[in-house]
């Protein structure tokens, strides 16, 4: 018998159980706040804009995916099985369109602001939880999910693992391969990551840094946009589902360190898993307490997060 409380009455094959099942439990918490602090990186790190309404894209994302599954379900039914791999571009399209809007009408006439910055995005994102509750209602919804998102496998007669929690985990290991493909083997990430550098001398050489940051920021809400659609398949969404969220990725971009992806991946497989575990065993949100306590006791020491970028001095 164990002396540390939260794991009394528990055998040892069950809190081995246990683990495993809150393991995996813990990668579809770490896929979803994976996309969001991919999103929320590139935003903050690349462009430094404080944008505290990147929770209400990823709501976006999960609108876009009850929408479809409405459509589908009223006029197409045979497309029932496929229509939530197309949804997931849709929803990382329409993010990011709307992100692009939101750049030119506000973001770009505060840069450098970053305390406006912050007040503009939090209106911004009262703004769009108001226009949520007036087109899809106050009440939480979820997308009816194709079968093949359904049910579990057991590799071992304790343990179940959730199919939908791989294919999300899928989902964002694919996505950060297409954004650093995208970032270090593509024409507009260098341009990304040269206006980022050294805006005037990017300027000079001939790059579009207002296109640059206007696209920058559009990757970034359509990103957290197809955070939202993977979202649906482990929660119900309402008007303040991305809100619940926006703290926890906040903490993973700073724990990681900004601007790096690395530090992006790690700081949210540990920050989910701990969350995951720690809220199984100890009562009410004794577990996100405990997770914050020990991120802000490690920043203390190392306020530069786990993997802070490297600049020439």
């Amino acid at each position: 018998m164990l002396s540390f409380s939260p794991f009394l009455g528990y055998s040892f094959q069950e809190i081995q159980s246990i683990l495993v099942m809150q393991g995996f439990a813990g990668l579809s918490l770490f896929s979803v706040l994976l996309l969001m602090a991919l999103g929320l990186a590139i935003i903050f790190g690349q462009m430094g804009v404080v944008n505290l309404a990147h929770g209400e894209f990823m709501a976006l994302g999960a609108y876009m995916v009850y929408l479809c599954s409405q459509i589908v379900q009223d006029h197409f039914p045979s497309l029932a099985p496929y229509y939530f791999v197309i949804a997931i571009v849709i929803a990382f399209f329409v993010a990011g369109l709307v992100g692009a809007l939101v750049e030119w009408t506000m973001i770009r006439f505060l840069y450098r602001r970053p305390l406006d910055t912050l007040l503009a995005t939090w209106g911004l994102s009262l703004i769009m939880q108001q226009a949520f509750r007036s087109i899809f209602g106050a009440r939480e919804v979820t997308p009816t999910l194709p079968e093949w998102l359904m049910g579990s496998f057991k590799p071992t007669e304790n343990i179940d693992i959730p199919i939908n929690g791989v294919f999300v985990m899928a989902l964002s290991l694919f996505m950060v391969g297409a954004v650093t493909f995208f970032m270090f083997r593509s024409r507009m990430g260098l341009h990304m990551r040269a206006t980022v550098q050294n805006r005037a001398m990017s300027g000079a050489v001939g790059i579009n840094t207002a296109l640059v940051d206007r696209l920058t920021f559009a990757l970034g809400c359509g990103i957290a946009g197809v955070a939202g659609a993977a979202f649906t398949t482990i929660g119900s969404t309402g008007p303040d589902s991305g809100s619940r969220y926006i703290v926890d990725t906040f903490l993973v971009v700073v724990f990681g360190g900004a601007a790096n992806m690395i530090g992006t991946i790690v700081s949210s497989f540990g920050i989910a898993q701990a969350q995951s575990v720690s809220e199984f065993f100890l009562e009410g949100t004794m577990g996100k307490v405990t997770t914050l306590m020990v991120i802000v006791l490690i920043l203390m020491i190392r306020p530069q997060g786990l993997f802070p970028s490297k600049v020439r001095s």
